[in-house]
């Protein structure tokens, strides 16, 4: 089939994600789509895929959407005449510890609130179900009746001749060669068999997704790993539709189809691959043996389903799989570049999570707005420093076996760490700061007392389901604030300078609440959009009669910073800019902040001279800073927004 010369989208990759897409844009009557794989569909990740239906996530609207792509791939069959091999054979995960049969308990409790049907089992119900699989060493598990499993192969086809019956044209064999862009808008690709002129461009190209956002100067992090499985020859007598069973204590899944075991694993400390790039003759292909390093899985297995001790090896698998740095897939409108939108890096969830990623991608295309709460997959969660490929490499290698740890509550990362760090980083570890990690800052998140510190304690979580080890220092913390005075450290708060003549009157639009205000007042406020629901919950101060600060939180400046580039009118004289690292910020709150300030700063403090929701420039120490008050704690405090050249002196300067 040639290529057309014009098209309204064209989707790069022809996975089953980007087969969704495809079919989801053709049933919002979108017929002028093209989908174009370079070589065949599924030959990246998507045919090696273990093809496993899981309804529950980590949050209700992912939930949903696993939910509506298990109903999906139920009725699709019916609609296209394509059999999908799904089927509800339900699952089981065991748990082995205390900690993960607690962690068991709180995801079903989850589950029920998300409507999705679960048990609690104890070993003699797990062994009903899964005959032959050792238990004397289980605590218990869950059971969800409606999980099931699939051919990842035969859903991407089914969505394929879905969308072609929709008028979608899918074409092989043409690569994507460049990204064509004119006023901060993709306007079409260039390919090996020439350009096509476009209104809409969709990444969807799996492992190659990060370089293809790179040529359009977009970034897209996410990096290859290699993902294990064996497949077992037929066994004798064992028992057929067996539910998909986890044991994630001992890094395992296993999935019995037609009389033989597929045993795969997300072990702890994984080998990222294709540093240097995917090879461009990558088809249909899976990398070289590593058995050693599948053996200590392959031992654990044995022990806990004895039957594979007899059984042969039919096939052992290494495929590659795409990972991101926070184990969640990547969707939306790039920030970088209008109507460029990615769907990509799905951390070997992406059978199960294509049926409803392609429909609120395409929702989104076509409305302009996502359909519904994304913000756990947005792109603009992600930070361009993240698409670094040895950041990527080294945070990959714990990702994934993160699937599979122990989900504690404060659990952080441990590698690619100290990328980002306050101005006074430095001055808080010596303090004893325990840091935490939010879009790559380094965050003060509790500090151990010098006394513990000068007996030899370590400021480190030590990780439980119960009361955290860090409560009573926490509690400390909280009672200095609430009954005094302390200092937090809120450098990492997101900065947006959005400056011109035009300023005022773009703000009033994207914002609920009235920012026509004086110099120096600060407003808390909502970006809304058309439809009334809230975007971005931020404050404004008035800097100047043409400067505005807005100031969000770290994790969303880049998303609110598109909102706000994305909204100014043509022709308007504003433009908006991301100053987070310009400015560190020292907030010192509590019934005594005024008290402890005053001696510091020549400024009056006091509520006539300095009114709550004001900032005013002040001198302190020997440095100058700004200072805005407002509280977030219920009682008395200053925010003092300082240079990052002075963040040290001012910091020694409040805690001489």
């Amino acid at each position: 089939m040639d290529i057309p010369a014009k098209a309204r989208a064209v989707i790069i990759g022809g996975g089953v994600v980007g087969c969704s897409i495809a079919y989801h844009l053709g049933k919002l009557g979108w017929t002028d789509v093209v989908l174009l794989e370079r070589k065949q569909l599924t030959c990246g990740t998507t045919w090696h895929a273990a093809g496993l239906i899981a309804q529950l996530r980590a949050t209700q609207n992912m939930t949903r959407l696993a939910k509506y792509s298990q109903e999906l791939y139920f009725g699709l069959e019916e609609e296209t005449g394509v059999a999908t091999g799904f089927k509800r054979n339900g699952s089981i995960t065991v748990a082995l510890t205390d900690e993960r049969m607690e962690e068991l308990r709180r995801s079903a409790a989850m589950a029920r609130a998300f409507g999705v049907e679960i048990d609690e089992i104890g070993p003699s119900d797990i062994q009903s179900r899964y005959p032959g699989l050792k238990v004397d060493d289980a605590v218990g598990g869950v059971w969800l009746p409606k999980d099931g499993q699939a051919d990842p192969v035969n859903i991407t086809q089914a969505l394929a001749k879905g969308a072609r019956n929709l008028g979608v044209k899918i074409i092989q064999g043409v690569k994507v060669t460049d990204i064509h862009q004119a006023d901060g808008r993709a306007t079409g690709v260039m390919t090996d068999q020439g350009p096509i002129e476009v209104d809409y461009v969709v990444n969807a190209g799996g492992m190659w997704a990060r370089e293809i956002g790179a040529k359009a100067g977009v970034a897209v992090p996410l990096h290859a790993c290699e993902h294990f499985y064996i497949v077992t020859e037929g066994i004798d007598g064992l028992t057929s539709n067996l539910p998909v069973l986890r044991v994630p204590d001992e890094c395992a899944y296993y999935k019995e189809d037609a009389g033989k075991i597929l045993l795969g694993a997300f072990e702890p400390n994984s080998k990222p691959w294709g540093m240097n790039g995917i090879p461009e003759d990558f088809e249909f292909d899976s990398l070289p043996e590593d058995f050693d390093h599948f053996e200590p899985i392959l031992e654990r297995a044995v022990e806990r389903l004895p039957v594979l001790a007899e059984a042969g090896i039919q096939t052992f698998f290494n495929g590659p799989e795409s990972f991101t740095p926070d184990d969640r897939y990547i969707l939306g409108e790039a920030p970088e570049l209008k109507n460029f939108f990615v769907a990509a890096g799905f951390n070997s969830v992406g059978i199960q999570s294509a049926g409803g990623a392609g429909m609120v991608l395409a929702e989104w295309m076509d409305s302009g707005n996502a359909p519904m709460d994304l913000w756990d997959v947005d792109i603009r969660r992600m930070q361009p420093f993240q698409a670094n490929r040895s950041y990527l490499k080294s945070r990959v290698s714990e990702t994934l076996g993160l699937l599979y740890a122990d989900h504690f509550p404060y659990r952080q990362v441990e590698t690619a760490r100290g990328v980002r760090q306050s101005p006074i980083h430095d001055r808080l570890k010596d303090q004893g700061a325990c840091f935490g990690e939010v879009s790559g800052w380094e965050r003060a998140n509790w500090f151990l007392p010098k006394a513990e510190q000068d007996a030899g304690k370590q400021a480190a979580y030590e990780y439980s389901w119960k009361r955290q080890n860090w409560f009573g220092y926490s509690a400390d913390e909280h009672n200095s604030v609430r009954n005094n005075v302390g200092m937090f450290d809120l450098s990492s708060f997101g900065k947006i300078r959005v400056v011109g003549k035009d300023a005022e009157a773009v703000l009033q639009m994207l914002c609920g609440n009235d920012v026509a205000v004086p110099d120096g007042k600060i407003v808390y406020t909502q970006f809304l959009n058309e439809a009334g629901h809230i975007e971005a919950d931020v404050t404004v101060t008035r800097l100047s009669s043409d400067e505005f600060l807005v100031v969000t939180p770290a994790a969303t400046v880049r998303r609110d910073l598109h909102w706000i580039n994305g909204h100014i009118p043509d022709g308007a004289h504003c433009f908006a800019m991301d100053v987070t690292v310009s400015e560190a910020v020292m907030a010192v709150m509590g019934p005594e902040a005024r008290d402890f300030l005053q001696p510091l700063i020549p400024q009056s403090l006091a509520n006539e001279d300095f009114a709550f929701g004001t900032a005013q420039p002040i001198e302190i120490g020997h440095g100058i800073a700004r200072a805005h008050r407002v509280t977030y704690v219920g009682e008395l405090g200053w925010e003092l927004y300082v240079s990052t050249d002075m963040a040290n002196h001012v910091f020694d300067t409040l805690m001489a």
